[in-house]
């Protein structure tokens, strides 16, 4: 008799502790919309998995804040700061909630990785931390100089940037070729 009235004691005090369905660590939840149907259809790039400790700042429609940016992937740029300062690189991803960016094979960091399966052996590896896209400017390969970048609209109307110091435009139809062509290999090696 004791046991089951302290059983139900501890149910009581268990539903008391649980979440409410409408909140979550204080950010609210909505229910299930038709939206998130057509999200699926569609499914949006995850730019990167915070830390529980991290919070989006977000607008009044709970949406997270995108910052502009005055790099595109594909951009060639040169460190202005920081200790790996005056390295040239590509960029590979863009965070827009918190304006970084990941350069290939510069800023990297040690990581230990766990072993997965049973007698597979742990490993250490490097991998490219997030630079604050401040911290970089986009280079020209051709002249070897760092510039801003400023926007001009062409003859046929369309809205390009370019360095402001060489004049040259970065976004030109032969770099979206190529931009495209490098993402339709890595996809061809992600699915064989």
């Amino acid at each position: 008799m004791a046991a089951s009235a302290a059983m139900a004691a501890l149910q009581s005090s268990m539903t008391s502790l649980s979440l409410s369905s409408n909140s979550f660590l204080g950010q609210r939840l909505s229910p299930p919309s038709p939206l998130l149907s057509k999200s699926a259809e569609n499914p949006c790039l995850i730019v990167m998995k915070l830390k529980r400790w991290e919070r989006k700042k977000c607008k009044p429609n709970s949406l997270p804040i995108l910052h502009k940016m005055h790099v595109k992937v594909g951009d060639t740029v040169k460190i202005i700061s920081g200790h790996e300062k005056g390295k040239v690189g590509e960029i590979v991803r863009l965070f827009k909630h918190n304006s970084t960016v990941i350069v290939k094979d510069i800023n990297l960091k040690t990581k230990h990785m766990k072993s997965r399966e049973e007698g597979e052996p742990g490993q250490i590896i490097k991998i490219e931390g997030p630079i604050h896209s401040s911290n970089v400017m986009l280079y020209s390969k051709d002249q070897n100089v760092a510039s801003r970048v400023g926007h001009k609209v062409l003859d046929n109307g369309k809205r390009v940037r370019y360095l402001i110091k060489t004049g040259e435009i970065i976004d030109s139809a032969e770099n979206w070729k190529k931009l495209k062509e490098e993402d339709k290999k890595t996809e061809e090696v992600a699915t064989t």
